[in-house]
C-alpha cells in the first residue's frame, strides 16, 4: 500500500530532490574465513546510488572539500545461524571535521522507513549535521532488505506504476476482490524473488547489524541519531545491548506500545491534525487562501476532488493519470513538512483545474519513484521489514469492522489508512511480535524528541517510548512546532538541546519544552 504500516522520514529527502527539479544478493560467504568484529572495511569514493537506492548522481563533497566514503560491511544473513552465509551492508561516512583528540567517535544515522536507504539519505542531509561532525565521523548504512544491503525485489517498474494506481479505498465487493488480490500478487512477487532474504530482515536482524558495525568501527559505545522508525530500531538495539548504548537521539517517535491496527490509527489522526493546521494556516494569509475561503472549505474542496478522481482520474504524469490513491498519496506526503505545504497549496489549485502534474509528484517521491520511470525498492522493503516484525494479519471483514473508527479519526485519510492494514495479509514470513519491545535498563540516557504537530509518529508516542524505555532512560522533550521530526526544523532550542547532548553529554532537564 502506498501509505506504508509504519511511518517513515526518508521520503523527505527524496521529495527534496524531485521538488527541485542490481540489488544485492546473499554473497553465499561464509564466516568461517574470518572474525566478522574484527573485518576490516575498505572505504572508497562513493559511486552514484545504485537503481534500488533511489539513482542520481554520486554524493558531492560536504563543503570544505570533505569527500563521501562507502563501504560494505560482512554481516550474518541468519544471526541464528552466524556461521553461514553472509551478506553485505552498504554504508556510508565523512569523517570528523575537528581535531582527533576531540573526536568522540562515530555517529550512526537511521532516517526511517522502514525502507529508507541511509547511504543515500545522510548526504541529502549531510550539511544540517555539521556541528555533529565536528566531533563525529557521520555515518549511516542501508539495513538489510535496502538498497545496496540484499534489497528486498518484488515488482518490476510497470507492475509497480499499475500498484500504485489502484484503488486502495474500495467502495463495493468487486474493488475489495481486486484490492485484496492484488495485495497478494504483490506479496507473492516479493517471495519469488526474495525468498531468501525475507525471514531475515527483522529490525532485532538490523539491530544486531548496528552492534557488529560498532564493534567494526571501532567504538566502544553506540552513538546513534533515529529518525521516524530509526527510534524504534534504536529503541529495540538499546534492549538488546543497553551496556554498550552512548549518546542516543530519537526524533520523530514510533509508539512502541502500539499494534499495527493502533499505530495506522494514530497516524490516520496526525495526517488529519496536519491537515487542519496546513487549512487554518493557508486561510490565516494575508492574501486569500487559493484552495478555499474557511479552512473547512478547504479540507470540503480537498474531499471532493478525491470524490471525483474516483470516478474520473485527470491527466497526471504522462502516460499516467492521477487516481484517487495517488492525490491521497501525494497529499499525505506533502505534509511531512512545513515547507512542502506550498507544494499541497500548487497542487491542490491545478488539480482543482485538471492538471494531476503536482500532487502525482509528490505520490511518486512517497513511493519512491524518479523521474525516469526507476522505482527505489523503499516500498519493498517497508513491506518486508513491517511483516517480518508485526504479527497482526488482518483482513477484509477486520478492515470493516474498523472503517467507523478510522472514519472518525480523519474523513480524508480513514480508509486509506484502513486499508493499508491488508498489507501483510498473505506474507509468506510470519511477523515476530505485537510490537517491539524498548525496555532497556543499564542504558545510557537517551534524548527522546517529540513534535506536536508530527503527522506521521504523533506526538504522543514519544512520551509512551521515554516510559517504556524505562525510568533514568528516557528523556523526553517537546518542540511546539509541525512536520515529521525536530532537530531539522530550524528552532535553535532543539537543535541546541539535541547538539549539547551529543557533543558534550549534558542531558536536557526532563520535560523540556521548545516552541
Amino acid at each position: 500500500m502506498p501509505i506504508p504500516s509504519r511511518p517513515r522520514a526518508a521520503a523527505l529527502a527524496v521529495s527534496a530532490a524531485l521538488l527541485s527539479t542490481s540489488l544485492a544478493a546473499c554473497s553465499g560467504d561464509s564466516k568461517d574465513d574470518a572474525d566478522l568484529p574484527s573485518q576490516t572495511l575498505s572505504w572508497k569514493d562513493c559511486p552514484a546510488p545504485s537503481e534500488s537506492e533511489g539513482g542520481g548522481e554520486a554524493p558531492s563533497p560536504l563543503p570544505g572539500g570533505t569527500e563521501w566514503q562507502c563501504a560494505t560491511m560482512k554481516a550474518p544473513l541468519d544471526w541464528d545461524d552466524p556461521k553461514g552465509d553472509t551478506i553485505g551492508i552498504a554504508l556510508i561516512r565523512a569523517k570528523a571535521s575537528g581535531a582527533e583528540d576531540r573526536r568522540i567517535g562515530s555517529l550512526i544515522f537511521n532516517f526511517g522507513g522502514p525502507g529508507g536507504s541511509g547511504v543515500t539519505t545522510l548526504p541529502a542531509f549531510g550539511t544540517d549535521y555539521a556541528k555533529l561532525r565536528t566531533r563525529y565521523d557521520l555515518v549511516s548504512f542501508d539495513p538489510r532488505g535496502v538498497g545496496r544491503s540484499a534489497g528486498v525485489e518484488c515488482e518490476d517498474d510497470e507492475q509497480l506504476d499499475k500498484y500504485f494506481q489502484q484503488d486502495s479505498t474500495p467502495d463495493d465487493e468487486a474493488e475489495r476482490q481486486k484490492l485484496v488480490d492484488n495485495v497478494s500478487a504483490f506479496n507473492g512477487n516479493c517471495e519469488k524473488h526474495s525468498g531468501k532474504v525475507l525471514p531475515h530482515v527483522r529490525t532485532t536482524d538490523a539491530a544486531r547489524d548496528m552492534d557488529l558495525m560498532r564493534q567494526v568501527l571501532g567504538d566502544d559505545k553506540l552513538h546513534y541519531f533515529g529518525i521516524s522508525y530509526g527510534t524504534e530500531l534504536g529503541g529495540v538495539y538499546a534492549h538488546l545491548f543497553p551496556k554498550n548504548v552512548g549518546r542516543a537521539v530519537f526524533d520523530g517517535v514510533v509508539d512502541p506500545t502500539e499494534d499495527p491496527e493502533q499505530g495506522s490509527l494514530g497516524q490516520a489522526k496526525g495526517f488529519q491534525l496536519a491537515l487542519d493546521n496546513y487549512a487554518k494556516d493557508c486561510t490565516s494569509q494575508v492574501e486569500d487562501c487559493p484552495v478555499g475561503d474557511t479552512p473547512q472549505d478547504v479540507k470540503d474542496k480537498i474531499a471532493k476532488l478525491l470524490r471525483d478522481l474516483d470516478e474520473k482520474p485527470i491527466p497526471g504524469i504522462f502516460p499516467r493519470d492521477l487516481t484517487q490513491t495517488a492525490a491521497t498519496n501525494g497529499i499525505a506526503q506533502s505534509l511531512y513538512s512545513k515547507d512542502f505545504w506550498e507544494y499541497l497549496t500548487e497542487g491542490l489549485q491545478q488539480a482543482y483545474e485538471g492538471d494531476g502534474k503536482v500532487l502525482m509528484m509528490l505520490s511518486d517521491s512517497m513511493n519512491g519513484r524518479n523521474e525516469d520511470g526507476k522505482y527505489s525498492n523503499i516500498q519493498a522493503a517497508n513491506v518486508a521489514i513491517n511483516c517480518a516484525d508485526d504479527k497482526a494479519r488482518y483482513t477484509s471483514d477486520d478492515v470493516e469492522a474498523k472503517l467507523p473508527e478510522f472514519r472518525a479519526a480523519s474523513p480524508l485519510f480513514g480508509d486509506y489508512l484502513a486499508w493499508g492494514m491488508l498489507g501483510c495479509t498473505d506474507w509468506a514470513v510470519g511477523g515476530a511480535a505485537d510490537h517491539p519491545d524498548v525496555s532497556a535498563a543499564g542504558s545510557a540516557p537517551i534524548l527522546v524528541v517529540g513534535n506536536t504537530g508530527d503527522p506521521a509518529t504523533p506526538y504522543e508516542g514519544a512520551r509512551k517510548m521515554a516510559q517504556a524505555l524505562g525510568s533514568g532512560v528516557g528523556v523526553e522533550l517537546t518542540y511546539k512546532g509541525q512536520g515529521h521530526g525536530a532537530y531539522d526544523s530550524g528552532n535553535k532550542c532543539v537543535s541546541g538541546a539535541v547538539n549539547r547532548y551529543l557533543l558534550e553529554g549534558t542531558v536536557p532537564k526532563e520535560g523540556t519544552v521548545c516552541s
